[in-house]
């Protein structure tokens, strides 16, 4: 079986690749990529940058001719309603890709599975255009959905057209009470990744948020942890559970 997992960058990842022996391979085509074998099933992780770059689908192709079985969007995002906690993992019934004003339905089974194994279900993450910044926007968000984050919906859009089985499993890095620190659009490259010297001059033009950033930064690492557990369990059973569903669909 071939397991498709996403994310944003690779501070969002590095947990993950703590605890499993993941092999760096060149795709040639702009976008990291790392292969491992997890409990008989092939897993290719892909770093799509911030706002799901196409160059991962690129990759897709020539790693495995878009011959996806299951595709895992993961990664941070944002709570929008006050019960989802920061460090929550959550897995998302339905995905809404706003780029492409359409809802994407998560696999049954796969978010199913993904509760088995600790995430909490909820019932839509939507996914925009841009980092939402202010709580203000968040809670607007929060009347049609409980998170909110920038990569999932065009990825799972994606992996459904290609035939993929897809579910978003996400860690809730800052909550819907409150800002984020400084205005992240201004210093996410058109690569998709976060450029420390843009930070540094956001930092050098308001010092007042750097106590802020650095505790941004704390609960970040912390949420990408808990997901790293949550994930890897998930991975790991993934394989039993395809065999089972493929056994119950030849009855």
């Amino acid at each position: 079986m071939k397991i498709l997992v996403t994310f944003a960058v690779d501070a969002e990842f590095a947990p993950w690749r703590g605890l499993r022996l993941f092999r760096r391979i060149d795709t040639g085509m702009g976008a990291e990529a790392y292969q491992a074998d997890i409990n008989g099933s092939q897993v290719c992780v892909l770093l799509t940058g911030i706002g799901g770059d196409k160059a991962w689908v690129e990759a897709t192709k020539l790693i495995w001719n878009l011959d996806v079985d299951m595709c895992i969007s993961s990664g941070l995002a944002a709570g929008l309603r006050a019960e989802h906690v920061l460090g929550e993992v959550v897995v998302a019934r339905q995905v809404e890709a706003a780029s492409q004003k359409r809802t994407i339905e998560c696999d049954v089974e796969m978010v199913a599975l993904a509760r088995r194994c600790g995430a909490k279900g909820v019932q839509l993450m939507y996914s925009t255009d841009h980092v939402v910044i202010s709580a203000i926007e968040k809670n607007e968000l929060g009347k049609v959905a409980d998170v909110v984050d920038m990569e999932s919906g065009d990825i799972l859009y994606e992996a459904v057209a290609f035939g993929a089985r897809v579910v978003a499993i996400r860690a809730v890095s800052d909550s819907s009470q409150e800002d984020l620190p400084i205005d992240f659009n201004r210093v996410v490259t058109k690569e998709g990744d976060v450029s420390i010297p843009r930070v540094l001059g956001e930092v050098a033009r308001r010092p007042s948020v750097l106590p802020s950033l650095v505790r941004f930064g704390k609960q970040s690492r912390a949420a990408a942890e808990k997901l790293a557990g949550v994930l890897d369990r998930y991975v790991e059973h993934l394989a039993a559970f395809n065999s089972v569903s493929a056994d119950k669909a030849a009855l």
